[in-house]
């Protein structure tokens, strides 16, 4: 994440609209990260892993996978865009009520949200996303996090509130809480090679 665009100023949808400089920006709570420059290959090939599987999981259902960058306008019912000031692009997501889905994107908040942390994205994924996603009613967080290959967890209580984190590392499958049917491997993940419990032969000298 970059600086903020301006510090002293609450940006909404509406101000993000007209921002012509090519570049990525996200507004969590009417301030505005810069997310240029790109991701790294590392981090689009996790995604792109994480994303295959939830598509190919998804194909024949009512649910639909999104991978960045796409707009998630984060809001109180019936809000106005000039009125809203958070818009977020996470790395992907799925929604599942269509009536939330529009040409500029998502208007309300997906059912499932994937952020692939770093460094500089680790706070805000951690504290301040985590915070908003909870508050607008996310009902599954995943936090993955290439360095460590683990990924974290949350899911919405009954209270509105994520409950204690779960933690998912080595080997390890990580099933969806909202699709039971579902299992990855984080091995394939991660591209970890498998481990081999063939006999190797011996080395010839």
């Amino acid at each position: 994440m970059g600086a903020l665009k301006k510090e002293d100023h609450v940006f909404t949808y509406a101000d993000y609209l007209r921002w012509n400089d090519d570049q990525r920006w996200e507004i969590l709570e009417g301030c505005a990260y810069n997310m240029s420059p790109a991701p790294s290959r590392n981090h689009q090939k996790i995604s792109g892993s994480i994303f295959n599987r939830f598509f190919n999981y998804l194909n024949d259902k009512t649910c639909e996978v999104y991978a960045a960058p796409i707009d998630v306008r984060l809001c109180e019912p019936g809000q106005q865009d000039e009125d809203i000031i958070t818009v977020v692009q996470p790395d992907i997501l799925v929604c599942c009520d269509s009536s939330k889905l529009d040409d500029k994107g998502i208007k309300g908040s997906p059912d499932l949200i994937i952020e692939i942390t770093s460094p500089s994205t680790a706070s805000l994924d951690l504290k301040t996303k985590y915070q908003l996603y909870q508050k607008y009613g996310v009902k599954e967080y995943w936090i993955v996090n290439p360095l460590e290959e683990s990924i974290m967890l949350n899911f919405l209580g009954a209270d509105g509130l994520y409950a204690k984190p779960e933690f998912f590392a080595g080997e390890d499958s990580i099933q969806p809480r909202l699709f039971h049917e579902l299992l990855i491997d984080l091995n394939e993940i991660f591209s970890r090679p498998e481990k081999s419990t063939e006999k190797q032969p011996p080395r010839l000298p």
